[in-house]
């Protein structure tokens, strides 16, 4: 079977847009620059899609618009941006130079950005498989959206140079159970976003993270013996419950 990264070359030659798909929580470490140089030197039109829009407070995604274009911001959860997404689509491929009654728009980006989703949104209903567990597109779907556009999904995949498994961690690429070091993505996290995540369990803020993560655990009851809080295993359910998209704005 070929690699995730020979189905993205391909992919990339078959696409007459490319899509990069960015977690709006975490644009700046979803870019895939690989990726990206790819389609570049393709001479590919690349749309940057934000994904997860409505998991962030409007002016944080705002912002992305200067730094990515052109972009669009989407939510597949709520339907929002998928006409929009589809107007850029075809506007990119004619300002390309495509005049096909069919336009191949490859889906790409890190694991766990929700190109499935994002597909089934603009297809209307289900058709791509989702999983909130990155990895778990194998091979390329093709699914026709509409008259005119023809979706490639692919396999979420990484840089080759990367090894950075605390930010694999709240991307979503290794799922919370395979984690190495839970509390310290737990941490990662909660220094990413000061004040969100102690809000959304009702905890004090405090300086020392670690102590968070107790108070934390046991308002949750999340105990071991001997009645101490269980922070390994809070940690684990704090990077479930974030990759699962639960603490929302």
């Amino acid at each position: 079977m070929a690699s995730f990264w020979e189905i993205v070359d391909q992919v990339l030659w078959q696409s007459d847009v490319v899509l990069l798909l960015l977690d709006a929580r975490l644009t700046k470490e979803t870019v895939n620059r690989e990726i990206e140089e790819k389609a570049k030197s393709l001479g590919k039109p690349l749309i940057y899609v934000i994904t997860k829009c409505d998991l962030m407070e409007k002016v944080v995604v705002e912002r992305c618009k200067k730094q990515f274009r052109p972009s669009v911001f989407v939510s597949a959860k709520k339907r929002f941006g998928t006409t929009i997404l589809r107007e850029r689509i075809i506007i990119e491929s004619k300002r390309a130079g495509h005049d096909k009654k069919t336009i191949r728009v490859g889906v790409l980006g890190y694991p766990n950005v929700g190109k499935s989703s994002l597909i089934n949104a603009m297809k209307g209903r289900k058709s791509a498989p989702v999983s909130p567990m990155g990895g778990y597109t194998k091979g390329v779907q093709r699914v026709r959206a509409d008259s005119r556009i023809l979706f490639l999904d692919t396999p979420g995949v990484l840089p080759h140079w990367e090894r950075d498994d605390v930010k694999h961690a709240l991307i979503g690429t290794h799922d919370f159970t395979k984690v190495r070091d839970p509390d310290l993505a737990a941490m990662e996290l909660m220094k990413k976003f000061p004040k969100k995540i102690e809000s959304f369990y009702g905890v004090r803020i405090s300086r020392d993270l670690e102590k968070s993560i107790e108070r934390i655990a046991l308002k949750r009851n999340m105990l071991m013996k001997g009645g101490k809080p269980d922070t390994m295993r809070m940690a684990r359910t704090m990077l479930k419950e974030w990759q699962e998209g639960r603490m929302e704005k």
